[in-house]
């Protein structure tokens, strides 16, 4: 589907309707590559298991030392691919470890000394890091979480700190960052329309809607309660039949996501189709939502009654709004918030 041929126009909350422009989403965006990294250069001179044991012993000074650890932690890391080395760990005969991924990707050949690594556990180093207790890599984003050596991998993959994937649908883009950074990144490399209010109206045009291709692309991102909120439209597949979807996810976590609810609507000549959900997070991909069919969907059949006329072309008009749901605590029960 060519974006070109797509209008949409938009009203939020009383405002008079403008046209919103759309850029092909596959083109690729500007981006500025500002992402979070906690890899620190790799010291080629470091890699010893030998020295490693005997420094990490020493600079130990119970398993909950955190700074001595540091550079027991730096020790830790594979000289490949600069991740922490879990075990198996790997050494060759001059004492030069790497983690057991690496391995084959070396072709069994240390990559300092260049000789051949057999298969030599070093177990003095997986012993040393049985003894460490390290903050979570996210800490400096707010994660105050200490964990064992061995624990804190599987922490970080789903710590509430890590940075968010950019959200943006129209394109692959590599992006990642906390929420503000990704608000501007939206608004500035992508150039999303951004709104205020939690009410919104939206109307859809193409000329030709029998030529339907898979295409994604964002509409616009709304901020209200203090929150933002990703509003989804695209055209898909569905078996052998071209659909229509609409849906929204939450910019924060899924636990966040669940104290807002939203409501879509599209109809015409005198029948609606409604839908009523939660948001979900964008650190659910907007591939994973669109494949879970977790929002309005249209068939094309529907659609084209909903636009009336002779059926050429497609005019949907999307309407919606977001409210909070407040916990009462006298019955106990959850009642709407909505925003003036």
């Amino acid at each position: 589907m060519e974006l070109d041929s797509i209008e949409c126009v938009s009203s939020t909350d009383g405002i008079d309707e403008n046209e919103i422009h759309h850029h092909n989403p596959h083109h690729p965006h500007p981006h500025h590559h500002h992402q979070f990294s906690t890899s620190k250069p790799y010291n080629g001179g470091s890699n010893n298991a030998a020295a490693a044991t005997a420094n990490g012993i020493n600079g130990i000074m119970g398993p909950t030392a955190i700074a001595p650890a540091t550079s027991v932690h730096e020790l830790l890391e594979c000289p490949v691919c600069t991740n922490s080395m879990y075990p198996p760990i790997h050494q060759c005969h001059n004492g030069h470890t790497l983690c057991f991924t690496c391995k084959a990707r070396v072709h069994n050949r240390c990559p300092t000394c260049r000789q051949e690594l057999g298969d030599i556990r070093c177990l003095a180093l997986e012993k040393v890091a049985e003894s460490l207790e390290l903050p979570c890599k996210y800490y400096s984003l707010g994660c105050p979480e200490i964990f064992p050596y061995y624990s804190k991998l599987e922490h970080e993959t789903v710590c509430n700190y890590r940075p968010y994937n950019c959200p943006y649908a129209g394109s692959e883009c590599s992006v990642v960052g906390d929420i503000p950074f990704l608000v501007s990144h939206l608004r500035d490399d992508h150039k999303v329309d951004m709104h205020s209010g939690c009410t919104f109206n939206h109307r859809y045009v193409k000329s030709n809607p029998r030529e339907v291709e898979n295409a994604t692309w964002m509409l616009t991102v709304f901020h209200c309660f203090g929150q933002y909120f990703c509003l989804h439209f695209e055209a898909f597949q569905l078996g052998v039949a071209p659909v229509y979807m609409a849906f929204l996810r939450f910019m924060g976590d899924e636990a966040e996501a669940r104290n807002y609810s939203y409501s879509l609507e599209v109809g015409a000549n005198g029948r609606k189709q409604i839908w009523e959900g939660t948001p979900r997070s964008i650190r659910d991909s907007h591939r994973k939502v669109r494949d879970s069919h977790d929002g309005l969907i249209i068939q094309r059949n529907m659609a084209l009654f909903f636009s009336g006329g002779d059926r050429k072309e497609l005019k949907l008009r999307v309407t919606g709004r977001i409210w909070k749901e407040q916990q009462n605590s006298d019955a106990g029960v959850c009642i709407p918030n909505l925003c003036s």
